[in-house]
């Protein structure tokens, strides 16, 4: 077998696959509503923008350091403070390809062959796979939205075992919107807190909440938690740049030093025009978003009221990020629809609607909706939704 045993085992990530195949239908000339891409709908800010076209124009197109530049460190840095009361040096900081490049440093860096690694379900797609690669192994808490999609303390004492090395929490949460507020942070982390057990702290989302809903750092809780925490946020949805694919991580000085030895032989150093478009995002003006925000909480009021009012369904109202994942499990029969994939494929089929199955996160019985796309096209989506359930 040419190919590797651990590659093998591994699979397309689904929401790429998902995105992919739209894509090709709409070349094709479909006119397809697609609810499954994971990002801001907005352009990149103009300031954000003008910084990247004056660092071009500077010639500020070599190498950087591997880790990011000092001065988008500081930056980070002080944001961490300001945003999340962290304090943290940039000897700290690692500044990578993406968020996803950081959690996947991170997971190399801290996970050896064996090495349990505990995941709530619904889970970002690539947590597993990630923990794969790394050769461990990935130990699954099941959530439900009856309980808000949130892992319980009970839960994660039940499957705590030698082997455990690292509990990845990711709030606000995809593919949910669910997020842990401070208390429930200080319950669930409690249970860990005189382990050795370390934790990945997915924040990605934190700029993207609702009523009021205020996001709390893992980190924050104390210094023993700070100690053997790694914190993951970045700008691809507080800013609209996915495509420039720039991520942070903190952490102790230890961890982020492994992550930047394994960096140095993947990557090496983020792009150096992203990261000069970084500092402008974090050090210019926040007015934008807000804006996003607030545009995205309205767009999550008028889709779950529409998806709650369709019988059959029932729908968490997430905390934040922009998805909904609701319960699709009633319309599953023995003949057509069986799962949540036939029922994804049923509604793109039927309706021109594309979504995602449930199943890529670990959880059968739902399907994710993006709302990370124009009004006009959710309400049109919503529509075309509830004629294609009514053929069930």
């Amino acid at each position: 077998m040419v190919i590797s045993k651990k590659v093998r085992e591994i699979s397309l990530s689904p929401t790429m696959k998902a995105a992919a195949l739209v894509k090709e239908l709409q070349t094709n000339g479909e006119e397809i509503i697609d609810l499954t891409v994971g990002e801001p709908d907005f352009s990149t800010p103009q300031n954000i923008k003008n910084a990247a076209i004056l660092a071009l124009n500077n010639n500020f197109t070599k190498y950087t350091n591997n880790a990011g530049t000092i001065e988008l460190r500081k930056a980070i840095a002080k944001k961490l403070e300001l945003d999340n009361g962290l304090i943290y040096s940039p000897e700290e900081i690692i500044v990578s390809a993406g968020a996803k490049q950081c959690i996947y440093n991170a997971i190399q860096s801290l996970v050896c062959i064996g090495d349990e690694v505990i995941v709530s379900s619904p889970y970002y797609v690539s947590y597993p796979e990630m923990v794969t690669l790394a050769q461990g192994k990935t130990i699954v808490i099941p959530t439900t939205e009856i309980n808000g999609f949130k892992i319980k303390p009970q839960s994660l004492a039940e499957v705590i075992t030698e082997k455990t090395k690292l509990l990845i929490l990711c709030s606000p949460c995809n593919p949910t919107g669910t997020a842990y507020t401070k208390e429930e942070l200080q319950e669930l982390i409690g249970v860990i807190e005189n382990t050795n057990i370390h934790i990945l702290s997915d924040e990605i989302y934190e700029k993207v909440v609702y009523d009021d809903f205020r996001v709390f750092s893992a980190a924050a809780l104390n210094e023993k938690t700070k100690s053997k925490t790694v914190t993951i946020n970045g700008h691809s949805k507080s800013y609209s740049m996915t495509g420039w694919r720039l991520g942070y991580a903190a952490g102790p000085q230890h961890i982020i030093s492994a992550m930047g030895k394994y960096q140095s032989h993947s990557t090496g150093n983020p792009s150096s025009i992203s990261q000069a478009a970084a500092l402008e995002a974090l050090t210019g003006q926040q007015e934008s978003v807000e804006t996003a925000r607030k545009e995205f909480e309205r767009r999550r009021n008028f889709l779950h009221s529409e998806l709650a009012s369709i019988n059959g369904i029932t729908c968490y109202k997430p905390e934040g990020a922009f998805y909904l994942f609701p319960n699709i499990s009633a319309f599953f029969n023995s003949n057509t629809i069986k799962n949540s994939t036939d029922l994804a494929i049923h509604l793109l089929n039927t309706a021109k609607v594309a979504v995602v199955p449930g199943i890529a996160f670990g959880a059968e019985g739902y399907i994710r909706i993006s709302y990370s796309t124009s009004m006009e096209n959710l309400i049109e989506g919503v529509e075309r939704i509830k004629n294609a359930i009514e053929k069930i």
